[in-house]
């Protein structure tokens, strides 16, 4: 099946629909996601077994992914592990998570995004946006981009707008590609990562601090770089917490020999949470962005040291500037955010 059929397909099937599901914002699961990013607090309150986060408490940015994970039996997903709602049919059956952007409804009286609370009951209404043939530039294959849009409302009204894209591409012949990034090497830095994740902020490259506390360096923000390496601890419990079935990032046999890839692959919605934290630190602006537009680029892998940091920033259409923040390795982007 050419690429332009399979996106032709998936239109009919759901271009019509819009899938409407509700959920209660629990505190437990938020708790959980800043344990996942080891994060100690959450807007401000300290995250403890010992007693919930109360009711109001604000869900960070990009923190909703956290909830309305996918549902449905294992049966039904997809020989990786994913969920098939919106996948593209056979033979495009290689997922990558490509980019996005997302708005936060801003409050008239605090000027701050006026998302999800814990506590409350969101609605989520998920459509399927478009889904385009592409041609790959480094292969030459064909392949889909899908983008789904999905927006939560809470009683007072549009919280968030999270419009996402994937890329669907034919499954490797095996044996006949290999990742243009690094060759598959016995005992590679990268493969069976066995050492703990590690999150810590440098400004200037010089003197260390806290990430729970870079919040006060807002002044000298451009300058902060935030390093990280996960395990695959880490990347398992943001596979559960998120309920992603992909085995990229806990199967380290499929990764490598059935999706080719150097070993357990770090979600883009991890990084996607990473680089909102980033800003938000970095800015000291604990009401939140308005919006982040972002791509990613290449994969990193369990066990890679990485940074994100700021590139620049620019004048935006308000009285906030924009700014474009990467997540780096050994001096190449993989992935790119305008964050406002």
């Amino acid at each position: 099946m050419a690429a332009a059929e399979a996106a032709e397909r998936l239109m009919a099937a759901h271009g019509t629909a819009t899938v409407v599901r509700r959920q209660y914002i629990d505190a437990n699961q938020l708790a959980k996601m800043a344990w996942t990013l080891g994060r100690p607090s959450v807007s401000g309150v300290t995250v403890s077994d010992d007693a919930a986060l109360p009711d109001g408490t604000p869900v960070p940015a990009g923190y909703h992914l956290a909830y309305f994970a996918p549902g449905g039996l294992e049966a039904d997903l997809g020989p990786d592990g994913t969920d098939r709602t919106f996948n593209a049919p056979v033979p495009f059956t290689r997922r990558m998570w490509a980019g996005g952007r997302m708005e936060w409804t801003t409050n008239t009286v605090s000027g701050g995004c006026d998302g999800l609370r814990v506590g409350e009951v969101a609605e989520e209404r998920t459509r399927l946006v478009s889904a385009t043939p592409k041609l790959s530039k480094s292969s030459g294959h064909g392949m889909v981009l899908v983008e789904v849009e999905k927006e939560l409302w809470t009683r007072r009204g549009l919280a968030v707008v999270d419009r996402r894209s994937w890329i669907f591409q034919p499954a490797v012949a095996p044996d006949t590609e290999t990742p243009k990034s690094a060759s598959i090497l016995p005992g590679a830095p990268f493969l069976s990562y066995k050492g703990p994740s590690t999150v810590h902020d440098e400004m200037d490259s010089t003197r260390s601090t806290a990430a729970s506390g870079a919040a006060s360096i807002s002044e000298n923000a451009t300058d902060l770089v935030r390093h990280f390496c996960w395990s695959p601890v880490a990347l398992f419990r943001f596979s559960a917490l998120t309920f992603n079935g992909h085995k990229i990032h806990y199967n380290e046999d499929w990764s490598q020999s059935v999706e080719k890839q150097n070993g357990l692959v770090v979600h883009g919605p991890l990084n996607l949470i990473n680089l909102l934290n980033y800003w938000q630190d970095a800015t000291g602006n604990v009401t939140g962005p308005q919006r982040i537009h972002y791509r990613a680029l290449r994969p990193l892998y369990a066990g890679d040291t990485y940074q994100i940091r700021t590139r620049g920033k620019a004048a935006g259409d308000g009285p906030r500037p924009v700014w474009d923040v990467v997540v780096q390795k050994n001096g190449k982007d993989h992935m790119s955010a305008e964050i406002q």
